[in-house]
C-alpha cells in the first residue's frame, strides 16, 4: 500500500482512540470543574499522574513488545510474535497488580508526593481509592492496543479506547449530577470505564479474529524475550515516569508559588495537553508499526518515506492546533470552570505552555522511529529530552527569579532545546537511511 495512505490507516483509528480517551479525561474535568468546583481539579491533577504511572507498566510491555512483533511478523517468524504476546500477558497483570496493592497500604504517603496537600489531600485520597481497582485494567488495555496495531488491527486497537470512554461519558452525568456522588462519582465512573476497556480486549483475544492468543503453552516465562520487552518499552516506562516525577515538582512549586488554584490551572492544561494534540499523538503511533515492519523486511526506501511523510504531516497538524489555542485560549478555558478568577488566571498561562507546539512532531518522531526499529538507548535519551533533562529543572530553577510565571515559560523553552536534539538525531537517521544496507 503506498505510505501515505498506509499512515492514515495506521494513524486515524489510533488518533480517534486517544480522541475519545481525551474526550474521556476532558469530560470528566469539566462536570469536576463545573459541579465540584476548583478543588476537584486540583485532586485530579494530583492522583491521575499516579494512576497512569501504574497503567504505564501495561503501555511499556505493549510498546516493546509490539516492536519484537512487528519485526517478527515482518521477518515471518510468527512462533516469536507468539511468545512475545504470552510473556506481555504474564508481565502486564503480574506487574499492575503488585503495584496496586502496595499502593493502597501507602496511599497517604504517595498522595502527598504528589503534590496532595492542604485542601487537596482529603478529595485526591478520595478520588485514588476509589481509581484503583480499575488500573490493572487500563494497564491491560494499554498493552492490548499496541499489540492489535502491531499486527494490522487498527481498528479493535481504536475499539479499545472507545469503549471506556463512550462508559465514562454515559456515568458521569448520572454520578456526578443525578445521584450527586461528587468526586466519588467521578473516580467510579473513571474506573468502570477502565474495566470495560479492559475487559474488551481480554475478550477479543479469547473471541476475536486476532493472530495472537491466550494459549497457555505460550504463557512461560522466556527471559531473552523479556528483556528484549522492557529495553524497548522501558523507553515508554520512563517516559511515564518521567511525566509522573515532573507532577511531583509541578504540583509541588504550582502549590508554593501559587496555592490551590494554580495545580488547579495546570489541571486544566494537562487535560487540554492531550486532547488538543490528539492528531499528532495518533500519527506517531500510526507511525511505530509501520517503520518496525518496514524494518523488520528491509524495505529502508519505505522506512524513509514513512519518515518523511509523518514529518511533514505532523508539521501542518501542530501548527493549526497552536493556531486555534492562539485565538480561542479564554473561550476553551471556560468550557472547564465558572470560576472566572480561574480562568483569568488559566489562559494566560495555557498560551505560553503551547507556545511551540509546531515542533511536538519532531519531538514525537524521533524517539517513536527508534523504538520502531528496537534501538533503547538512543529513544531513551529523546524520551527523556523535554520532561527529564530540560523541564525539570527549569520548573526547579525558573520560579526562584520569575515566580510563577517562570513555571509556566519552562514549557516552550523545554520544547525549544528539546527540538533542537531531536532534530540531530532524525537528520543522523535520514543519513544512515540514504546509504545501502542495513541502516543499523
Amino acid at each position: 500500500m503506498p505510505i501515505p495512505r498506509l499512515l492514515l490507516q495506521q494513524s486515524l483509528p489510533a488518533a480517534i482512540g486517544i480522541l475519545m480517551m481525551s474526550i474521556n479525561m476532558v469530560i470528566d474535568s469539566i462536570y469536576v470543574g463545573k459541579f465540584i468546583g476548583s478543588i476537584g481539579l486540583g485532586a485530579i491533577a494530583v492522583v491521575l499522574p499516579i494512576s497512569f504511572l501504574i497503567s504505564a507498566l501495561g503501555m511499556s510491555i505493549g510498546v516493546g513488545g509490539a516492536s519484537i512483533i512487528s519485526r517478527a511478523l515482518g521477518a515471518k517468524n510468527e512462533e516469536r510474535a507468539f511468545i512475545t504476546f504470552g510473556n506481555q500477558t504474564i508481565m502486564t497483570l503480574g506487574l499492575s497488580i503488585t503495584v496496586v496493592i502496595i499502593s493502597t497500604f501507602f496511599i497517604d504517603e504517595i498522595i502527598g508526593i504528589w503534590g496532595g496537600k492542604g485542601d487537596l489531600l482529603i478529595p485526591a485520597k478520595e478520588y485514588f481509592m476509589t481509581l484503583l481497582p480499575g488500573v490493572p485494567f487500563l494497564a491491560w488495555a494499554m498493552m492490548s492496543n499496541n499489540v492489535f496495531r502491531a499486527e494490522g488491527q487498527p481498528k479493535i486497537a481504536m475499539f479499545t479506547m472507545l469503549i471506556p470512554a463512550f462508559i465514562n461519558l454515559i456515568l458521569d452525568p448520572i454520578f456526578i449530577i443525578w445521584l450527586d456522588w461528587g468526586l466519588f462519582g467521578a473516580a467510579a465512573a473513571t474506573s468502570i470505564a477502565y474495566i470495560s476497556g479492559g475487559t474488551f480486549a481480554f475478550g477479543y483475544f479469547l473471541f476475536g479474529s486476532t493472530q495472537m492468543n491466550l494459549n497457555p503453552t505460550y504463557l512461560k516465562p522466556d527471559w531473552g524475550i523479556m528483556k528484549e520487552i522492557m529495553q524497548v518499552g522501558g523507553v515508554t516506562f520512563i517516559r511515564q515516569g518521567t511525566y509522573s516525577l515532573l507532577a511531583i515538582v509541578l504540583n509541588n512549586s504550582l502549590f508554593h508559588y501559587g496555592t490551590e488554584m494554580a495545580v488547579s490551572s495546570y489541571g486544566i492544561i494537562s487535560r487540554l495537553m492531550m486532547f488538543i494534540n490528539f492528531p499528532v499523538f495518533g500519527l506517531t503511533q500510526g507511525f511505530i508499526p509501520i517503520a518496525g515492519f518496514n524494518f523488520g523486511s528491509k524495505e529502508w526506501e519505505r522506512v524513509k518515506e514513512v519518515l518523511y511523510v509523518a514529518i511533514k504531516a505532523g508539521l501542518l497538524i501542530a501548527t493549526t492546533i497552536f493556531l486555534i489555542l492562539a485565538f480561542f485560549a479564554p473561550q476553551i478555558v471556560g468550557v472547564f470552570s465558572n470560576d472566572q478568577v480561574l480562568i483569568d488566571q488559566t489562559y494566560p498561562a495555557m498560551r505560553i505552555v503551547f507556545l511551540l507546539t509546531p515542533t511536538l512532531i519532531i519531538q514525537l518522531l524521533s524517539s517513536a522511529y527508534y523504538q520502531a526499529i528496537g534501538k533503547a538507548l538512543p529513544a531513551l535519551i529523546l524520551t527523556l529530552l523535554k520532561q527529564g533533562i530540560f523541564l525539570i529543572p527549569l520548573v526547579l530553577f525558573m520560579p526562584l527569579y520569575f515566580g510563577l510565571d517562570g513555571i509556566w515559560y519552562s514549557f516552550p523553552i523545554a520544547d525549544l532545546l528539546t527540538t533542537i536534539v531531536s532534530a540531530i538525531f532524525i537528520r543522523k537517521a535520514m543519513q544512515q537511511l540514504f546509504r545501502q544496507g542495513s541502516p543499523t
